[in-house]
């Protein structure tokens, strides 16, 4: 844009307003009994080229659904036809600090322009220059229809410029939700690799750990009770049942479903489950019979069976337990 020109937005309003009231008698053609025929004709093709131009607008904007730069080159060489005088017309638009420009074009005296705005910001201006002086009309050489097209058109160049940063900005935030949708099924898809391992080596320990209790273990305290008393025996069965739980989920059932069960509660359902009596857990513990059916009465509470008629070694034998607490969590 040439140094001495005005500034994109400082010439852009240099044109007389034409009241609302007058807006219906724009495109009207003359009525042939108050004007020669001639004037008529001429008249009619003036309003056929500016129709034409409107129209005109309509299919590049269809043609350039995303390009805004290609829409408004073809643009600038395409409305000089829609003047008075195309052979003298050139026509220039200024948007976003990028300037289009017709062929021939050349900055003159004989001038008008529109400014364009975006939700009610202006950003540039489309400019109609007169190579040559031309006669004078309603606003210097131009017609009050052609201001009123100018107008239109940088309006249309708003409206369409609105539309294809929208569609853009769309696309781009369909592009980007596509990206981060993809990454999380590729991440879905590893969390539940990562979390098919973490069963498959739950299970392998589970499996040695059973291996070694069965292989290793049980053998030594069967040999041991041979050799003890009757009341020594009762002890190694004791311990041989803890085993035998540490390949069974009783406790980590019980501690799952469970929470407010402390460590002391857990052992003591334990020792019931194995049929130990009140005074046989109480010696084991060091504590009174007193203390061990305080126990009992919070575990019943906790396991929702007070005041049933259900006993409580029963009761954590089998898997009635596991069955309420399945149906508590649904």
């Amino acid at each position: 844009m040439d140094n001495n020109e005005d500034s994109m937005y400082g010439d852009s309003n240099r044109h007389p307003p034409f009241p609302s009231k007058d807006l219906a008698l724009l495109w009207r053609i003359p009525l042939p009994a108050t004007t020669e025929p001639s004037r008529i004709e001429l008249a009619l093709r003036e309003r056929i080229k500016e129709l034409n131009c409107l129209y005109g607008i309509s299919q590049l904007a269809e043609r350039h659904l995303y390009s805004l730069e290609s829409l408004l080159q073809e643009l600038v060489n395409f409305l000089p036809h829609s003047w008075q005088y195309p052979e003298l017309t050139c026509a220039r638009i200024l948007f976003q600090d990028k300037t289009y420009t017709s062929d021939r074009f050349k900055v003159t005296n004989w001038r008008q322009s529109s400014r364009i705005y975006i939700y009610h910001e202006a950003v540039g201006e489309v400019g109609i220059f007169y190579l040559e002086e031309c006669p004078p009309a309603d606003e210097g050489p131009f017609l009050k229809e052609e201001r009123a097209l100018l107008d239109a058109v940088a309006e249309q160049i708003g409206t369409i410029a609105t539309r294809i940063s929208a569609d853009l900005e769309l696309q781009e935030t369909n592009l980007q939700l596509t990206l981060e949708r993809k990454a999380l099924q590729e991440a879905n898809t590893a969390l539940h690799a990562v979390l098919a391992r973490i069963e498959q080596e739950k299970q392998e320990i589970h499996r040695d750990i059973k291996m070694n209790v069965d292989k290793i273990l049980m053998p030594i305290l069967y040999a041991l009770a041979l050799q003890l008393t009757p009341a020594q025996v009762k002890y190694v069965d004791m311990l041989r049942t803890n085993l035998e739980e540490i390949t069974s989920p009783f406790i980590s059932q019980l501690s799952t479903s469970y929470h407010s069960m402390t460590p002391t509660e857990i052992a003591i359902c334990n020792m019931i489950r194995n049929g130990m009596r009140t005074k046989e857990i109480a010696e084991m513990r060091g504590v009174s019979e007193a203390t061990i059916n305080r126990h009992r009465e919070k575990i019943r509470r906790k396991l929702k069976i007070t005041n049933q008629d259900v006993n409580l070694a029963t009761f954590l034998q089998s898997s009635v337990w596991e069955k309420t607490e399945s149906n508590r969590l649904k």
